[in-house]
């Protein structure tokens, strides 16, 4: 099984690489720009590589996403067991859908590749998870 290369700013899967060059990083230059500003950013602060600032409510945010998915994971796991060893299929797809309509918020956090705006010297990265700040 092959690790799947990633963009070290945004973390979309990156195309898989032929010929010769250095590995690429990047899914675009907004997002090379994005990193090194971040870097900068993260050098003013004197943070180490596996620190991050983020938005207070932007971590709650996640955490209730998370505690979504948590409790639906439970209830889909309760109703298994109480539907017996052969539950219906649309019992099955109930079930299904509960914890996808819970997985989703989580899913759609992701990035669109190229929409970032062009960073500004005031603005800093840390102010959201994984987003260029709006600047």
């Amino acid at each position: 099984m092959t690790e799947v290369k990633r963009c070290r700013w945004c973390r979309r899967a990156l195309p898989e690489q032929r010929g010769r060059g250095r590995p690429r990083l990047y899914c675009s230059q907004p997002c090379r720009q994005w990193d090194w500003v971040a870097r900068q950013r993260a050098n003013e602060l004197e943070l180490s590589e596996g620190e991050l600032v983020m938005a207070r409510s932007a971590l709650d945010e996640l955490h209730d996403d998370l505690y979504v998915l948590a409790c639906a994971v439970d209830d889909a796991e309760a109703d298994l067991e109480a539907a017996g060893a052969k539950p219906a299929a649309a019992e099955l797809r109930r079930i299904l859908d509960w914890v996808l309509d819970a997985a989703r918020p989580l899913r759609n956090r992701e990035l669109p590749a190229a929409a970032s705006p062009s960073p500004s010297p005031s603005a800093s990265p840390a102010e959201s998870p994984g987003s260029p700040p709006a600047g």
